[in-house]
C-alpha cells in the first residue's frame, strides 16, 4: 500500500473517531500496525492530523466562538467565564504533557497497552452511564471553575493511548453532574488548545527531519491526512452530538470492549 493511500485511510479513521469516546489515537496506532507499518515513522503524522479534525469544531460552532470573542471585547461575564473554564481545564494536560512526553511517546509505540486501555475504558463508560444521573442543562460558562479543573485532570488520563481524550473529558464531566450535550461540547472546545499545543510540540521536536525530507512520513502525507480528517470530522461532529444527547454512550462502550478484546487476541498472536 502506498504512503498516500495509507495517509488517506488514516485521515478517514481520524475524522470518524476524533469526537467519539473510542480513542482516535488508539485507532490510528492500531490501524498503522494493521496496515503493516512500524509505528515510529507515523508518530508525528498520527498526532498532527488530529488538529485539523478538531478545527471542525471552529466551523460547526463558529457562532458560539464569535459570540464569545465579542463578549470578551465587551467585558461580558459569561464570555470571560467561558474562556476561563477552557483555560483552567487545559492547564493540567499542558504541564503534564511536557513533563511526561518521553513516556507518552513510548506508550504510542506499545499497541498492546492501547488494546487494554480500549477494553478497560469501555467497561468504565458502562459503569458511569449506569450510575451517574443526568445533570440539568447548562452552558459551559455556567460551570464552576473547580469542575472545569477536575475535567482537565481527567483529560490527562488520555495521555495513555487508547483511553480517549474525548472519552475521559466527557465521562469526567458526566460523573460531576454535567449533562451529556454540555459535557460533549466542553470536550470539543477543550480539544482546541490541547491539540494546538500537542501539534506544535510534535512539529517543533521533529522539525529537522521533516524539513530535511529524511522523514519516511513527511509533510506531503501529513497534508493529505489533515485535509481528509478535517472533511470527515466536519461530517461526523453534529450527528454525534445529536446522537449522544438522545441515546448516551453505551454503544461506544460496547464497541470499545469488542475492539479491545479483538486487538488483544490479534497482538498476542501476531
Amino acid at each position: 500500500m502506498s504512503l498516500t493511500t495509507t495517509a488517506i485511510l488514516l485521515g478517514i479513521v481520524e475524522g470518524l473517531t476524533e469526537f467519539l469516546p473510542v480513542s482516535s489515537t488508539g485507532h490510528l496506532v492500531l490501524a498503522t500496525k494493521f496496515f503493516g507499518y512500524d509505528e515510529r515513522p507515523w508518530e508525528v503524522f498520527n498526532i498532527v492530523i488530529q488538529l485539523p479534525a478538531i478545527l471542525a469544531v471552529v466551523v460547526v460552532y463558529w457562532r458560539t466562538i464569535w459570540a464569545v470573542v465579542q463578549g470578551l471585547l465587551r467585558g461580558e461575564a459569561g464570555a470571560i467565564r467561558f474562556v476561563r473554564n477552557i483555560l483552567v481545564a487545559f492547564i493540567p494536560s499542558a504541564i503534564l504533557g511536557v513533563l511526561l512526553k518521553k513516556k507518552i511517546d513510548a506508550l504510542l509505540e506499545t499497541p498492546i497497552v492501547i488494546a487494554w486501555a480500549l477494553l478497560v475504558g469501555g467497561l468504565a463508560i458502562i459503569v458511569i452511564e449506569k450510575l451517574v444521573r443526568q445533570g440539568k442543562p447548562m452552558g459551559l460558562a455556567d460551570l464552576p471553575w473547580t469542575k472545569s479543573l477536575a475535567v482537565g485532570f481527567m483529560q490527562c488520563l488520555a495521555m495513555v493511548p487508547g483511553v480517549s481524550r474525548s472519552g475521559a473529558t466527557i465521562m469526567g464531566a458526566l460523573s460531576m453532574g454535567v449533562e451529556r450535550r454540555t459535557a460533549a461540547e466542553f470536550s470539543f472546545f477543550l480539544a482546541i488548545p490541547t491539540m494546538f499545543g500537542a501539534t506544535a510540540k510534535q512539529l517543533f521536536d521533529h522539525r529537522h527531519e521533516l524539513s530535511s525530507g529524511v522523514a519516511e512520513v513527511g509533510f506531503t502525507q501529513i497534508a493529505i491526512g489533515s485535509v481528509v480528517s478535517f472533511v470527515v470530522a466536519l461530517a461526523v461532529l453534529k450527528p454525534f452530538v445529536g446522537y449522544v444527547s438522545r441515546s448516551g454512550f453505551l454503544p461506544f462502550a460496547i464497541y470499545r470492549i469488542i475492539l479491545g478484546a479483538v486487538a488483544i487476541f490479534w497482538l498476542s498472536h501476531a
